[in-house]
């Protein structure tokens, strides 16, 4: 039996370097749980110049993809490069060589990871990737193995730090949108292109991996319903803290028999629902469970170590596959066919805001198009806004996204009504 196990490290960014000072602080840990020593022997880097700057212990460093992928003592490929082409592309030579690989890629495993997994399979080695969901939070294997026993009916989550932290600045400081993307991009939470975080694709992509774990169905990308936080203002957020609600990016999964209601939407939360008290760039996952009942996962979503400890955690477990003889024996095919629960079954208490005319009879129009439609009202505020125009927020009470579309319908087509400001669905009781 091997004494000591090679890893070639595709990629030496923020995750790649936590990896190698994981190895390297963490070894004799390693070697006392795993049975053996772990060492990073050969770095795919696109940068020699850059990399060599970078103390990576003694591993040899190449640009050359192939001078990895046939070294016969490299046992697993960690892949922290990024990117959905070439990363497919490697991550394919290296199943078929018959090499496990640990990615961090979420983009990639949500668009193509039933298909690498297959790969996998039928080349008898592991595909794992704990990282691409929730940085530090072991929220993967929790799904697939703490929780195997149970019947997972609903995840519901915060998975972006760069949103929530935007989202919390300006709830609590009252800072403009932009001004608070500008502050998180200097703080390293947002990219210099922030369109995959704040237009909610990141989230998304997350969601998709959740959601097959959770349920085993083959949800799509294609199947989520994805809405970002760029045109949230400072108004909406006032008049949720009025009513009690917080505002966040809200990743959302429900089973309910076979069919899978995915989405990405801002949303107001309670304030006294468990979510609503994570703050700026942390993560947390709320899963119910038939059995288990309420769960929830919290901690940091990204960042160097917590993202390298996801990632070792998948290189363990890879290694004690590979030392028992059992490696590719992990995944599980989809239970069922999923279908996409229709509008008219999924179902939610609205918040919306709209502006109408400053009339007599205005409300009694609008209150009456509710009735008409068959939707009751929580809570109303309604004020002056400028000349002749009062600006309206209602909150009703359960309703179905079918119902609820109808009204927004009905409404842009009402006389008195000058805009549809916003809507937004509601979680949690605030009572």
């Amino acid at each position: 039996m091997k004494k000591e196990v090679s890893i070639g490290l595709l990629g030496l960014g923020v995750v790649g370097s936590g990896v190698i000072k994981l190895i390297h602080d963490y070894q004799e840990q390693l070697n006392h749980q795993l049975g053996c020593s772990v060492r990073v022997k050969s770095i795919l880097v696109r940068d020699l110049e850059k990399a060599q700057q970078i103390n990576v212990n003694g591993a040899h460093i190449t640009t050359d993809f192939h001078e990895i992928l046939e070294d016969p003592d490299i046992d697993i490929i960690v892949e922290v490069m990024g990117g959905i082409d070439t990363a497919h592309t490697y991550i394919t030579h290296v199943l078929q060589s018959k090499k496990s690989v640990i990615t961090a890629n979420k983009d990639l495993i949500a668009l193509r990871g039933p298909e690498l997994l297959r790969i996998a399979e039928e080349n008898e080695v592991d595909l794992f990737y704990e990282a691409s969901v929730g940085g530090g939070i072991p929220l993967l294997r929790s799904l697939s193995d703490g929780l195997v026993s149970d019947n997972i009916q609903k995840i519901m989550g915060i998975v972006n730090g760069t949103t929530n932290y935007i989202l919390t600045k300006m709830d609590e400081d009252g800072t403009s949108y932009e001004d608070a993307l500008k502050d998180a991009q200097q703080l390293g939470f947002a990219e210099s292109d922030p369109t995959a975080d704040v237009e909610g694709l990141d989230a998304a992509y997350k969601m998709v991996i959740l959601a097959r774990l959770a349920f085993l169905t083959n949800v799509d990308f294609d199947d989520v319903e994805v809405e970002g936080i760029s045109s949230i203002d400072g108004t909406d957020l006032s008049y949720a803290k009025q009513l009690g609600y917080t505002m966040k990016l809200i990743g959302y999964a429900e089973c309910v028999g076979e069919h899978v209601d995915v989405h990405v939407q801002p949303t107001l939360l309670a304030q006294t629902h468990p979510l609503a008290s994570v703050k700026n760039e942390y993560n947390a996952v709320y899963v119910n469970g038939e059995a288990v009942g309420e769960t929830m996962f919290y901690g940091p979503g990204a960042g160097s170590l917590p993202t390298a400890t996801a990632v070792m955690s998948d290189v363990a477990a890879a290694i004690r596959n590979l030392r028992l003889g059992v490696s590719g024996h992990s995944s599980v095919s989809p239970r069922f066919e999923k279908a996409d629960t229709p509008k008219d079954k999924q179902r939610s208490p609205f918040f919306i805001r709209i502006h109408a005319k400053d009339e007599v009879g205005a409300f009694a129009s609008i209150s009456q198009l509710f009735n008409k439609i068959d939707v009751s009202l929580e809570r109303i505020i309604q004020k002056p806004k400028e000349k002749d125009i009062a600006e309206i927020v209602l909150i009703t009470h359960t309703t179905s996204v079918a119902t609820f579309e109808e009204v927004l319908k009905e409404l842009k087509q009402l006389d008195v009504v000058t805009s549809i400001e916003s809507h937004y669905r509601v979680e949690g009781d605030e009572s």
